[in-house]
């Protein structure tokens, strides 16, 4: 079976890491739980000194699931209002790989 996976990856401060966690699973998480097609969806949160990394790690049945979330333009990513707050870069785009599962 071949799905999509969608990896986006944002840097925020390591003093900010808990309560981005916090808004990330109460925004971007419950987005993409709650759109149909989203077969998955993880967080992996990485401190590195005084930055922490974040990667959204979500797996979809199709780009036509991923653009009932993300818009047409499925290969940029989604923001919100408050990420400015937390965020110490705006990727542009996220990364896609088609996905194979062997079972």
């Amino acid at each position: 079976m071949k799905t999509i996976t969608r990896i986006w990856h944002g840097i925020t401060r390591k003093e900010d890491a808990d309560v981005y966690l916090n808004y990330l699973t109460s925004t971007g998480m419950k987005d993409y739980r709650s759109t149909k097609g989203n077969l998955s969806a993880k967080v992996l949160r990485r401190i590195d000194h005084d930055i922490c990394h974040f990667m959204t790690v979500t797996e979809w049945e199709s780009t036509t699931s991923i653009q009932q979330f993300a818009g047409e333009h499925f290969q940029k990513a989604r923001y919100y209002p408050e990420d400015k707050k937390y965020l110490l870069e705006f990727e542009e785009f996220v990364t896609h790989f088609e996905t194979y599962d062997f079972e």
